[in-house]
């Protein structure tokens, strides 16, 4: 089944559920493999017009027994439909000239690391790098959370954190850490250079082998009594800041290039 991992990656396809997602695939340009459908009255809001979307993009079209999707989808409460997708074929050839990727150092929870995928996607990254121990990007859970981020921007599956890090120093990428204490704090650091925004693990931060493989570590300043914020909103937060740094600098280029 294409709920594990091994499955998924021998297969190069994972699941998506739900029409919105569908739509989303089909509008990145996704390939549609198959497409099962509950049975039933197809015609609810929005899911005639998608799946005539991608049966017209080639997906071949099920309509399963009463009872089957709710024995295979991946939630309580299933949504009408899902659909089998290849795999985007992204390699670290995705990176050249990058100037702002996230990297997730062990962050296993997929609903974490699909929030963190979104995080960065609307902040403008150019790519998240998913280091070994990571959840897997195209689990259904992070493929949900992430709200279909997948497929906007390069999602890589790496090797350990360390040789990760080193291959973003080797591209010239300012590696920039998030700690819960004791870091720079997040506004007062400069993030309008290239940069490898670093997440590490939900509890544990990062791993201890890397400290020397890190150029900056960040705090974010908190006024209330939280000792500190989950990874999925540190990584908006950070993102964000760094979407603000490099549109202040833009701003500030064009102005100087009127004058």
């Amino acid at each position: 089944m294409l709920r594990r991992h091994s499955v998924r990656h021998s297969e190069g396809a994972f699941v998506v559920e739900g029409p919105t997602l569908l739509a989303t695939a089909l509008d990145a340009g996704a390939t549609v493999e198959s497409v099962y459908v509950a049975a039933g009255d197809p015609s609810r809001p929005g899911l005639e017009q998608v799946l005539a979307r991608a049966h017209a993009a080639g997906a071949r079209l099920f309509e399963l027994a009463p009872g089957v999707l709710e024995r295979v989808a991946d939630t309580v409460t299933p949504q009408p439909v899902l659909a089998v997708v290849a795999a985007p074929a992204v390699t670290g050839a995705e990176l050249a000239g990058a100037g702002f990727v996230v990297v997730c150092a062990e962050v296993r929870d997929p609903g974490n690391a699909g929030a963190v995928i979104r995080a960065a996607d609307a902040a403008g990254a150019d790519a998240v790098v998913c280091c070994r121990g990571t959840a897997d990007p195209f689990n259904p859970k992070t493929v949900r959370a992430s709200a279909g981020s997948v497929f906007h921007l390069p999602v890589l599956s790496a090797g350990p954190t360390p040789e990760v890090l080193s291959d973003m120093g080797s591209r010239g990428l300012r590696r920039v850490a998030a700690v819960a204490h004791g870091g720079r704090p997040h506004t007062e650091a400069d993030l309008g250079v290239p940069l490898a925004l670093v997440l590490g693990n939900e509890v544990a931060g990062l791993p201890e082998d890397v400290d020397d493989l890190i150029d900056e570590h960040l705090t974010i300043e908190m006024s209330g009594r939280a000792e500190s914020l989950n990874v999925a909103a540190a990584a908006a937060v950070l993102c964000f800041e760094v979407r603000r740094q490099r549109a202040t600098r833009n701003l500030r280029a064009v102005e100087e290039d009127g004058t």
